[in-house]
Protein backbone atom coordinates (compact mmCIF):
# COMPACT_ATOMS: atom_id res chain seq x y z
CA UNK A 1 0.00 0.00 0.00
CA UNK A 2 1.45 3.25 -0.88
CA UNK A 3 0.43 6.50 0.54
CA UNK A 4 -0.07 9.77 -1.92
CA UNK A 5 1.11 12.86 0.30
CA UNK A 6 0.22 16.26 -0.95
CA UNK A 7 1.97 19.53 -0.21
CA UNK A 8 -1.71 20.30 1.59
CA UNK A 9 -1.53 17.42 3.74
CA UNK A 10 2.33 17.99 4.57
CA UNK A 11 1.34 21.93 5.18
CA UNK A 12 -1.57 20.59 7.57
CA UNK A 13 1.04 19.53 9.78
CA UNK A 14 2.13 22.82 11.04
CA UNK A 15 5.99 21.77 11.46
CA UNK A 16 7.24 24.79 13.10
CA UNK A 17 10.53 26.04 11.26
CA UNK A 18 12.60 25.99 14.56
CA UNK A 19 11.98 21.87 14.17
CA UNK A 20 13.09 21.91 10.62
CA UNK A 21 16.38 23.39 11.89
CA UNK A 22 16.73 21.14 14.41
CA UNK A 23 15.77 18.25 11.76
CA UNK A 24 18.45 19.53 9.39
CA UNK A 25 21.00 19.27 12.24
CA UNK A 26 19.78 15.52 12.68
CA UNK A 27 20.41 15.00 8.80
CA UNK A 28 24.08 16.24 8.67
CA UNK A 29 24.81 14.01 11.92
CA UNK A 30 23.66 10.92 9.87
CA UNK A 31 25.70 12.28 6.59
CA UNK A 32 28.96 10.06 7.31
CA UNK A 33 26.92 6.57 7.52
CA UNK A 34 24.26 7.26 4.85
CA UNK A 35 25.17 6.23 1.25
CA UNK A 36 24.75 9.72 -0.50
CA UNK A 37 25.87 9.82 -4.14
CA UNK A 38 26.23 13.42 -5.69
CA UNK A 39 23.11 14.50 -7.04
CA UNK A 40 22.58 14.44 -11.20
CA UNK A 41 21.88 17.38 -12.58
CA UNK A 42 20.41 17.07 -16.46
CA UNK A 43 19.53 20.39 -18.27
CA UNK A 44 16.94 19.79 -21.24
CA UNK A 45 17.33 23.55 -22.48
CA UNK A 46 19.16 26.64 -21.27
CA UNK A 47 19.41 26.70 -17.80
CA UNK A 48 16.65 24.91 -17.30
CA UNK A 49 17.36 21.32 -14.80
CA UNK A 50 16.22 18.27 -13.82
CA UNK A 51 18.41 17.61 -10.78
CA UNK A 52 18.06 13.48 -9.20
CA UNK A 53 19.05 13.25 -5.72
CA UNK A 54 18.92 9.49 -4.38
CA UNK A 55 19.71 8.81 -0.29
CA UNK A 56 19.94 5.92 1.84
CA UNK A 57 19.65 6.67 5.76
CA UNK A 58 21.73 4.29 7.91
CA UNK A 59 20.65 2.09 10.32
CA UNK A 60 18.40 1.85 11.99
CA UNK A 61 16.11 4.21 9.84
CA UNK A 62 15.45 1.72 6.97
CA UNK A 63 14.51 4.10 4.48
CA UNK A 64 15.98 5.31 0.97
CA UNK A 65 14.96 8.33 -0.73
CA UNK A 66 15.27 10.61 -4.48
CA UNK A 67 13.55 13.26 -4.96
CA UNK A 68 13.36 14.43 -8.35
CA UNK A 69 13.68 18.40 -8.45
CA UNK A 70 13.23 20.68 -11.80
CA UNK A 71 13.34 24.05 -13.04
CA UNK A 72 11.70 24.91 -16.22
CA UNK A 73 11.38 28.59 -17.63
CA UNK A 74 7.96 29.30 -18.05
CA UNK A 75 6.45 26.88 -15.89
CA UNK A 76 4.15 27.97 -13.49
CA UNK A 77 5.41 27.44 -10.69
CA UNK A 78 8.97 27.33 -12.33
CA UNK A 79 10.43 24.97 -9.68
CA UNK A 80 9.09 21.76 -8.81
CA UNK A 81 9.86 18.27 -7.17
CA UNK A 82 9.03 14.93 -5.87
CA UNK A 83 9.64 12.33 -3.20
CA UNK A 84 9.65 8.70 -3.78
CA UNK A 85 10.17 7.02 -0.06
CA UNK A 86 11.19 2.93 0.15
CA UNK A 87 11.58 1.13 3.09
CA UNK A 88 14.91 -0.22 2.49
CA UNK A 89 14.69 -3.51 3.82
CA UNK A 90 11.60 -4.51 1.77
CA UNK A 91 12.06 -2.70 -1.34
CA UNK A 92 8.37 -1.54 -0.63
CA UNK A 93 7.37 2.29 -2.49
CA UNK A 94 6.17 3.70 0.72
CA UNK A 95 5.27 7.05 -0.50
CA UNK A 96 5.20 9.64 -3.40
CA UNK A 97 4.85 12.84 -2.00
CA UNK A 98 5.09 16.56 -3.12
CA UNK A 99 8.66 17.84 -1.98
CA UNK A 100 7.82 21.71 -2.85
CA UNK A 101 7.16 22.45 1.06
CA UNK A 102 10.25 20.02 1.84
CA UNK A 103 12.82 21.43 -0.56
CA UNK A 104 12.06 25.29 0.13
CA UNK A 105 11.74 24.71 4.24
CA UNK A 106 15.37 22.42 4.57
CA UNK A 107 16.61 25.21 2.24
CA UNK A 108 16.10 27.60 4.94
CA UNK A 109 17.01 25.96 7.69
CA UNK A 110 20.38 24.71 6.30
CA UNK A 111 21.09 28.41 5.83
CA UNK A 112 20.28 29.43 9.24
CA UNK A 113 22.57 26.15 10.74
CA UNK A 114 24.83 27.69 8.62
CA UNK A 115 24.45 31.55 9.59
CA UNK A 116 24.16 30.26 13.47
CA UNK A 117 27.36 28.03 13.20
CA UNK A 118 29.80 30.65 10.92
CA UNK A 119 28.44 34.36 11.60
CA UNK A 120 30.84 36.37 13.72
CA UNK A 121 30.20 37.10 17.78
CA UNK A 122 28.71 40.57 17.23
CA UNK A 123 26.43 39.82 14.11
CA UNK A 124 23.86 42.47 14.11
CA UNK A 125 22.84 42.92 10.44
CA UNK A 126 21.87 40.71 7.80
CA UNK A 127 21.42 41.29 4.04
CA UNK A 128 19.03 39.20 2.28
CA UNK A 129 18.89 39.74 -1.85
CA UNK A 130 15.88 37.65 -3.73
CA UNK A 131 12.45 37.65 -1.29
CA UNK A 132 11.05 34.84 -2.78
CA UNK A 133 9.79 31.87 -0.72
CA UNK A 134 13.58 30.53 -0.02
CA UNK A 135 13.94 33.94 1.40
CA UNK A 136 10.89 33.90 3.71
CA UNK A 137 11.98 30.43 4.57
CA UNK A 138 15.55 31.25 5.58
CA UNK A 139 13.61 34.39 7.59
CA UNK A 140 11.23 31.94 9.07
CA UNK A 141 14.09 29.78 10.68
CA UNK A 142 16.19 32.03 11.57
CA UNK A 143 13.33 34.22 13.74
CA UNK A 144 11.89 31.01 15.03
CA UNK A 145 14.93 29.39 16.00
CA UNK A 146 16.19 32.21 17.89
CA UNK A 147 13.27 34.47 19.10
CA UNK A 148 15.32 36.40 22.13
CA UNK A 149 18.14 38.09 19.17
CA UNK A 150 17.07 40.97 17.53
CA UNK A 151 17.81 40.70 13.89
CA UNK A 152 17.83 44.02 11.65
CA UNK A 153 16.94 42.92 7.43
CA UNK A 154 18.20 44.82 4.86
CA UNK A 155 16.11 44.22 2.20
CA UNK A 156 17.15 44.54 -1.52
CA UNK A 157 14.42 46.23 -3.08
CA UNK A 158 12.74 43.99 -6.06
CA UNK A 159 9.70 45.33 -7.83
CA UNK A 160 7.37 44.94 -4.57
CA UNK A 161 8.68 41.77 -3.33
CA UNK A 162 10.58 43.86 -0.17
CA UNK A 163 6.76 45.49 1.15
CA UNK A 164 5.33 42.36 0.86
CA UNK A 165 8.27 40.43 2.90
CA UNK A 166 7.82 43.35 5.19
CA UNK A 167 3.71 42.35 5.89
CA UNK A 168 4.39 38.98 6.30
CA UNK A 169 6.94 39.04 9.01
CA UNK A 170 4.80 41.98 11.09
CA UNK A 171 3.82 40.12 13.74
CA UNK A 172 7.34 39.08 14.36
CA UNK A 173 8.81 41.55 17.68
CA UNK A 174 12.71 40.24 17.03
CA UNK A 175 13.19 41.92 13.62
CA UNK A 176 13.37 45.05 11.88
CA UNK A 177 13.81 45.92 8.00
CA UNK A 178 15.00 47.88 5.96
CA UNK A 179 15.27 48.48 1.73
CA UNK A 180 17.87 48.59 -0.58
CA UNK A 181 18.30 49.78 -3.96
CA UNK A 182 21.88 49.53 -4.09
CA UNK A 183 23.42 46.32 -4.11
CA UNK A 184 27.16 47.78 -3.44
CA UNK A 185 25.04 49.30 -0.32
CA UNK A 186 23.85 46.22 0.88
CA UNK A 187 26.77 44.56 0.55
CA UNK A 188 28.97 46.90 2.95
CA UNK A 189 26.24 47.56 5.78
CA UNK A 190 25.66 43.76 6.16
CA UNK A 191 27.61 41.34 8.72
CA UNK A 192 25.37 38.25 6.98
CA UNK A 193 24.70 38.09 3.54
CA UNK A 194 22.05 35.84 1.92
CA UNK A 195 21.28 35.19 -1.32
CA UNK A 196 18.05 33.25 -2.28
CA UNK A 197 17.92 34.58 -6.14
CA UNK A 198 17.83 31.61 -8.72
CA UNK A 199 19.96 33.26 -11.53
CA UNK A 200 22.92 35.91 -11.57
CA UNK A 201 24.09 37.90 -14.61
CA UNK A 202 27.50 38.08 -13.62
CA UNK A 203 28.77 39.44 -10.15
CA UNK A 204 26.68 40.91 -7.93
CA UNK A 205 29.39 43.02 -6.28
CA UNK A 206 32.86 43.04 -7.92
CA UNK A 207 34.24 45.53 -5.20
CA UNK A 208 35.57 42.88 -2.75
CA UNK A 209 36.76 46.04 -0.32
CA UNK A 210 33.35 46.44 0.29
CA UNK A 211 32.40 42.85 1.99
CA UNK A 212 33.13 43.81 5.41
CA UNK A 213 36.12 42.55 7.90
CA UNK A 214 34.01 39.38 9.70
CA UNK A 215 31.54 38.88 7.25
CA UNK A 216 29.43 35.75 6.27
CA UNK A 217 28.20 35.19 2.62
CA UNK A 218 25.85 32.72 2.31
CA UNK A 219 24.58 32.14 -1.42
CA UNK A 220 21.58 29.56 -1.41
CA UNK A 221 21.42 29.13 -5.27
CA UNK A 222 25.52 29.67 -5.74
CA UNK A 223 25.60 32.31 -8.26
CA UNK A 224 26.82 35.71 -7.99
CA UNK A 225 29.80 35.65 -5.70
CA UNK A 226 32.71 33.71 -7.51
CA UNK A 227 34.75 37.08 -6.63
CA UNK A 228 34.65 35.99 -2.74
CA UNK A 229 35.98 32.32 -3.73
CA UNK A 230 39.32 34.05 -4.29
CA UNK A 231 39.89 36.44 -1.67
CA UNK A 232 37.75 35.10 1.75
CA UNK A 233 39.31 33.48 4.49
CA UNK A 234 37.37 30.31 4.58
CA UNK A 235 35.03 28.30 2.55
CA UNK A 236 32.64 26.14 3.46
CA UNK A 237 29.62 23.63 1.79
CA UNK A 238 27.62 21.11 2.46
CA UNK A 239 28.88 18.73 0.58
CA UNK A 240 32.52 18.24 -1.13
CA UNK A 241 30.96 17.07 -4.40
CA UNK A 242 28.99 19.98 -5.10
CA UNK A 243 31.27 22.43 -4.84
CA UNK A 244 34.86 20.51 -6.20
CA UNK A 245 34.06 21.45 -9.95
CA UNK A 246 33.50 25.00 -9.43
CA UNK A 247 36.07 27.58 -11.10
CA UNK A 248 38.01 28.30 -8.04
CA UNK A 249 37.97 25.52 -5.61
CA UNK A 250 41.38 24.92 -6.38
CA UNK A 251 42.53 28.26 -5.12
CA UNK A 252 39.80 28.41 -1.67
CA UNK A 253 42.37 29.41 1.20
CA UNK A 254 40.59 26.89 3.43
CA UNK A 255 37.85 24.65 2.95
CA UNK A 256 36.36 22.11 4.72
CA UNK A 257 32.28 20.37 5.03
CA UNK A 258 29.70 22.34 7.45
CA UNK A 259 29.34 18.84 9.44
CA UNK A 260 33.29 18.66 9.72
CA UNK A 261 32.97 22.11 11.68
CA UNK A 262 29.37 21.15 13.62
CA UNK A 263 30.94 17.71 14.94
CA UNK A 264 34.49 19.63 16.20
CA UNK A 265 36.15 17.39 13.45
CA UNK A 266 37.69 20.48 11.65
CA UNK A 267 37.99 24.94 12.51
CA UNK A 268 34.97 26.59 11.65
CA UNK A 269 35.21 31.02 12.25
CA UNK A 270 38.18 31.22 14.65
CA UNK A 271 38.35 34.77 14.52
CA UNK A 272 35.67 38.00 13.98
CA UNK A 273 38.13 39.37 11.23
CA UNK A 274 37.60 36.42 8.87
CA UNK A 275 35.22 37.04 5.61
CA UNK A 276 33.65 33.29 5.44
CA UNK A 277 31.48 31.66 2.22
CA UNK A 278 29.17 29.15 2.84
CA UNK A 279 27.72 26.88 0.08
CA UNK A 280 24.93 24.94 0.84
CA UNK A 281 23.47 23.49 -2.56
CA UNK A 282 21.10 21.08 -0.65
CA UNK A 283 21.33 17.21 0.17
CA UNK A 284 18.98 14.63 -0.25
CA UNK A 285 19.78 13.41 3.53
CA UNK A 286 18.25 16.94 3.94
CA UNK A 287 14.79 15.70 1.84
CA UNK A 288 14.88 11.94 2.67
CA UNK A 289 15.02 12.45 6.66
CA UNK A 290 12.17 15.43 6.18
CA UNK A 291 9.89 12.56 4.06
CA UNK A 292 10.39 9.67 6.40
CA UNK A 293 9.16 11.94 9.52
CA UNK A 294 6.40 13.51 7.79
CA UNK A 295 5.27 9.98 6.48
CA UNK A 296 5.26 8.98 10.21
CA UNK A 297 3.46 11.95 11.56
CA UNK A 298 1.01 11.42 8.97
CA UNK A 299 -0.39 8.35 9.64
CA UNK A 300 -3.37 6.40 8.33
CA UNK A 301 -4.43 10.02 7.15
CA UNK A 302 -2.46 10.25 4.21
CA UNK A 303 -4.10 8.83 1.39
CA UNK A 304 -3.22 5.11 0.37
CA UNK A 305 -3.20 3.37 -3.41
CA UNK A 306 -3.01 -0.53 -4.06
CA UNK A 307 -0.23 -1.03 -6.32
CA UNK A 308 -1.07 -4.18 -8.11
CA UNK A 309 2.60 -6.34 -7.93
CA UNK A 310 3.61 -9.99 -8.93
CA UNK A 311 3.97 -11.87 -5.68
CA UNK A 312 5.45 -14.75 -7.25
CA UNK A 313 8.48 -14.77 -10.02
CA UNK A 314 7.32 -14.62 -13.31
CA UNK A 315 8.62 -15.10 -16.93
CA UNK A 316 8.00 -13.52 -20.08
Amino acid sequence: MMKIISQQQIRSLNISPALCVEWVKESFALKEKAQLPAKISLHPQGNDFFNTMPCLLPEPHNRFGVKIVHRIKGAIPALGGDILLYHSQSGELMAMMDADWITTMRTGAVATLAIQTLRKTDTRTYGLIGLGNTGRATMLCLLEAEPEEMHHVILMRYKDQAELFIERFKEYTNVSFSVCDDMKELVAQSDVIVSCITEAQGLLCDDDSLYKEGCLVVPVHTRGFQNCDLCFDKVFADDTAHVCGFRYFSQFRQFAELQEVIDGRKPGRESDKERILSYNIGLGIHDVLYASKIYEMLGTTAHNVDIERESDKFWI
